[in-house]
């Protein structure tokens, strides 16, 4: 799998970009087709308050998934997102099985 981060206005951290990285190879146990992953990394202030908004797009055969997550760590954010998309995943993978 292929993975793509952008970081929008704004460098990420070493360790930030590493631990997206082990949390998306934990996909491929789910389904093993995916040929690639974009993550966005953006910031949002709202009165003062700084919101970190996680985007995923999952690219498998014949699909394009997605999922977007605000909260208020990046990593919180990721766990969030990778939960939702995991479960996009399973569905994917039955509809493929049962055709």
């Amino acid at each position: 799998m292929n993975v793509v981060i952008h970081p929008v206005h704004f460098d990420a951290s070493e360790s930030l970009v590493g631990f997206i990285n082990k949390k998306l190879g934990k996909l491929e146990t789910f389904f093993d087709k995916i040929i690639e992953a974009e993550v966005f990394l953006k910031m949002e202030t709202k009165q003062n308050i700084k919101d970190k908004i996680v985007e995923i797009k999952l690219s498998v055969p014949g699909k394009t998934l997605f999922v977007t997550k605000t909260s208020k760590s990046f990593e919180e954010s990721t766990d969030l997102a990778l939960h939702t998309i995991a479960g996009q995943l399973k569905k994917t993978k039955e509809r493929l099985q049962t055709h």
